[in-house]
């Protein structure tokens, strides 16, 4: 393949992408990137050299070269990912690469999350004055519904009206992939809902309309959401770093800490394998090994025994 003929089969392996496989707006946008700036190397390398260079050879000379900048092994993976399904994309159009690289072996990084003190702080401490917004019933509305259900931001910004049973007490998510599933809220999630419907949003008779909209009456962005969980970081005292996602983490490993069967964890969050929600196990061991670590009885024997004077 040349460089010219790269273009073209970009182009519609990106279409192949929103379309038939509906992968997110991110992910799309993440492999057009990747997909660029392996193209704009394989340009240099090709003035360069006397000799052609194959994109076969051009992608394997990329990722050493990012390897010799110290780029992260999570970094170095994700791109091969997009490759290698550039790979058989273009098996589907009769080109053949045959890359044979090895996956580079990740640092698993263990979800950080809050602690049910702090959610509780955010939820019921915190009062509507304090919240730097001239919408707080909105705000309040955020925080409950995404450590109620598990969703992610951008689920969240994309609900409809008609999308929740205020009797049931669920709601229809839509996640990546246009995968639909039912996710559940409590009490205290839909009171927060009937308030913010009630005394801010104005009423509506289009059961279309998002939930949560701005103040043109659009629906809300997700860099909006991160905006207002700026504001919120402040209003902890332990000032550790707040995000949406991080309300996420938090569910899961309450959830598990609480003794929820993995796989019930697996379809609220929406993974598609179970691997990505094993991770939390690894977090709720580890808050059970601290927990052990002040409370054992030996431990505390200890203390009482070093602490009596000879």
């Amino acid at each position: 393949m040349i460089s010219s003929d790269f273009l073209t089969y970009k182009k519609n392996f990106i279409l192949h992408l929103k379309i038939e496989r509906r992968l997110s707006e991110n992910t799309v946008k993440s492999y057009q990137n990747d997909l660029n700036r392996l193209y704009c190397f394989w340009s240099k390398i090709i003035d360069e050299s006397p000799v052609p260079v194959e994109l076969k050879q051009a992608i394997e000379r990329y990722l050493v070269n990012l390897h010799y900048k110290k780029i992260s092994r999570n970094t170095i993976a994700r791109k091969l990912s997009c490759f290698k399904s550039f790979e058989k994309f273009l098996s589907t159009q009769g080109i053949m690469l045959n890359l044979d690289i090895k996956r580079p072996r990740l640092h698993q990084k263990l979800p950080i999350h809050l602690s049910i003190d702090e959610l509780t702080y955010l939820l019921d401490k915190v009062t509507e004055t304090e919240l730097e917004t001239r919408y707080p019933i909105r705000t309040k509305t955020i925080i409950e519904l995404l450590y109620a259900t598990g969703i992610r931001c951008s689920e969240l910004v994309n609900i409809r009206l008609c999308d929740i049973d205020m009797i049931n007490k669920t709601i229809r998510i839509k996640g990546k992939g246009d995968k639909e599933r039912i996710t559940l809220f409590g009490t205290k999630a839909k009171e927060r809902i009937e308030a913010y419907l009630l005394h801010e949003r104005p009423p509506t008779a289009n059961a279309q309309e998002n939930l949560l909209i701005n103040y043109r009456g659009q629906g809300i962005t997700t860099r909006s959401i991160q905006r207002i969980f700026v504001t919120l970081q402040k209003l902890i005292p332990t000032k550790r770093p707040l995000t949406p996602h991080k309300i996420r983490h938090s569910f899961a490993t309450h959830l598990l800490s609480q003794g929820v069967d993995l796989r019930i964890v697996q379809e609220l969050l929406g993974h598609k394998t179970i691997a990505s929600t094993e991770r939390y196990t690894h977090v709720s061991l580890e808050d059970l090994a601290t927990t052990c670590e002040s409370h054992h009885p030996v431990k505390n024997i200890l203390k009482t025994k070093s602490s009596v004077p000879k």
